[in-house]
């Protein structure tokens, strides 16, 4: 299993301060931006253009994990990648054909990531699932941040580190939606490493507390 990375989502960040909130995580001992990209189509949400992440590039260092939660992915992939994504993850539900997709985000350089939400059952990845970098598990239905973890995910994680260690290959297990303090140490015995975290972090009086103490409770 791979070292657990925490990845504050910049959704639960103040909009008026998106600079100034990247530098405090990364200072902070972050390991990733996750960035949710929303088309108020396939979530009912708006957020973040490939214009926003060129310009919060400039200002952190930190790998970008972008979240690609739309209904035509391979139209944007590579103005993402321009614009600084290090990891592009679509949608599993709007991909015909996962494995081409997998191919077609490689093919910028880049890392490529693959997620499914609540209701998608983790075997459709089976048949492929050795070529992508990352899995992303939604803990929620994507769309808002703020939500409760569905514990009936904690399953469905421990399903996807199988499919992981079944392939041979070192795939990240992501979980994205409601995570934690409390939470994390379930979700990484179920065979988690990447944490999303969005409100938790940054609504924190102490962002570098938070994240030491959701990396102890990981252990």
């Amino acid at each position: 299993m791979n070292k657990i990375k925490i990845a504050p989502s910049i959704l639960a960040a103040d909009p008026v301060q998106l600079g100034a909130e990247l530098k405090k995580i990364e200072e902070a001992g972050a390991d990733y931006v996750h960035v949710d990209v929303m088309d108020g189509h396939f979530v009912p949400n708006l957020a973040y253009s490939p214009d926003i992440v060129r310009a919060l590039r400039k200002v952190s260092k930190l790998p970008f994990d972008v979240h690609l939660m739309i209904s035509e992915p391979k139209k944007y992939i590579e103005a993402f990648v321009k614009a600084g994504a290090d990891i592009i993850t679509v949608h599993e539900e709007v991909t015909d054909d996962y494995a081409e997709m997998a191919d077609f985000i490689h093919s910028f350089g880049v890392k490529a990531g693959i997620s499914v939400k609540p209701n998608t059952p983790i075997e459709k990845l089976e048949k492929d699932i050795d070529k992508f970098d990352l899995v992303l598990i939604m803990t929620v239905e994507p769309g808002f941040g703020g939500q409760s973890y569905i514990e009936s995910m904690n399953e469905k994680i421990k399903k996807t580190r199988s499919l992981i260690d079944k392939s041979g290959k070192n795939i990240e297990l992501e979980i994205d939606g409601g995570v934690t303090v409390e939470n994390v140490s379930t979700a990484v015995k179920c065979g988690a490493d990447v944490l999303v975290a969005g409100s938790t972090v940054f609504r924190a009086p102490d962002v570098k507390a938070v994240i030491a103490e959701m990396r102890e409770n990981a252990k």
